[in-house]
């Protein structure tokens, strides 16, 4: 189900805004009239949203950088502001993971993960901060729920995750005086992504987190885009520092058997 705001005249950037939840997170609010800014490492991929983006009659702009990078991030983040005016709702949602037992890990690797979820939004959070609307600007990070409940196979993951819900909760604090809210959205199982391809690769994975989430379906990209349409309305308003889970109830528990079912299939040497 789709929700209609109304975000005419507004300016939403999207930290990793050209694929997965991002991209369907732009596009609902490109739907809702905003000029939408989006960002990620690929030029292809950047250009390809950006297309897509306008066909909702708006307007739209890209730029290719690593949110691992902070001069980088910090120049597209001007050149948005420069073409679209401040900033008024930004979506930090650029992340990175892949299943492994922490043995499994390379230094590398943890590294990546941790650079790519938790630094890259420090990044994107303090290169936009000069350049968003005050008061009234809405950031939105998102998360996961690794970020509060330990999963096998997600030591990288969970460390990161757990790391931006602590910098979504310190700007909250930090800069509600100024009228900005900071909250983060925790999306479940969601169909037809890159994250659910790598952590349920197989048949028997997708049925399995099926069944351990208490509403019994998969997500949406839309369930997420409704969600940080809300947030960054006058309809939510005063809320602020909030870790909201759009799950299905999913981190109720069941999401703790992935882990254990990833790593009975590592075991197995199923594909």
């Amino acid at each position: 189900m789709s929700v209609t705001f109304d975000f005419r005249g507004r300016h939403v950037f999207v930290a990793g805004g050209t694929s997965g939840i991002n991209l369907g997170v732009a596009h609902a609010f490109a739907r809702c009239g905003a000029r939408v800014s989006v960002l990620s490492r690929s030029q292809d991929k950047v250009d390809a949203a950006v297309d897509a983006l306008k066909q909702h009659g708006g307007d739209a702009i890209g730029f290719a950088a690593d949110v691992r990078d902070y001069a980088g991030t910090e120049a597209a983040l001007k050149g948005a502001q420069a073409r679209f005016g401040n900033i008024d709702v930004l979506i930090s949602g650029a992340a990175g993971n892949f299943p492994a037992p922490a043995l499994g890990i390379s230094s590398n690797g943890f590294r990546a993960v941790v650079e790519i979820d938790l630094l890259g939004t420090f990044h994107v959070l303090r290169a936009a901060h000069p350049l968003l609307t005050k008061p009234g600007a809405s950031i939105i990070n998102i998360s996961a729920p690794q970020a509060f409940l330990a999963m096998e196979m997600q030591m990288h993951v969970c460390a990161a995750k757990a790391g931006v819900d602590m910098v979504t909760r310190v700007g909250a604090l930090e800069w509600a005086a100024q009228g900005v809210r900071v909250n983060s959205v925790v999306p479940g199982p969601i169909d037809d992504t890159e994250g659910m391809a790598r952590l349920a690769p197989t048949p028997a994975l997708r049925q399995a987190t099926l069944e351990s989430v208490p509403m019994q379906r998969y997500g949406t990209k839309q369930d997420i885009a409704n969600a940080c349409l809300w947030l960054a309305s006058e309809a939510a308003s005063y809320v602020n520092g909030a870790v909201i889970p759009v799950d299905g109830g999913w981190s109720l528990g069941g999401a703790i058997s992935m882990g254990s079912n990833m790593r009975k299939l590592l075991a197995s040497g199923a594909p």
